[in-house]
């Protein structure tokens, strides 16, 4: 999102929407040089409608390694 202005971001239809509880709306955003999803539902209230929203911020996903199984005993824990 580089060429995004600070503090700005764009919500889009969410095209991909299953079940009620999936956003309405989905995009990004960039607050304070950091990159973010934006999530927004479209809701009813006592004074009309209004936008909820939710943000994740935008992190490479790293798979977690689990250690070996020999790593994760130690050798008073090996039953033989």
């Amino acid at each position: 999102m580089s060429d995004k202005r600070d503090n700005s971001g764009a919500l889009f239809k969410n095209q991909r929407k299953e079940a009620d509880s999936h956003a309405d709306y989905t995009g990004n955003c960039m607050i304070d040089g950091k990159e973010y999803w934006i999530n927004a539902w479209l809701k009813e209230g006592t004074n009309g409608k209004f936008f909820s929203f939710s943000f994740r911020p935008k992190e490479a996903k790293t798979a977690t390694k689990q250690p070996a199984f020999e790593d994760r005993l130690a050798d008073d824990q090996i039953p033989f």
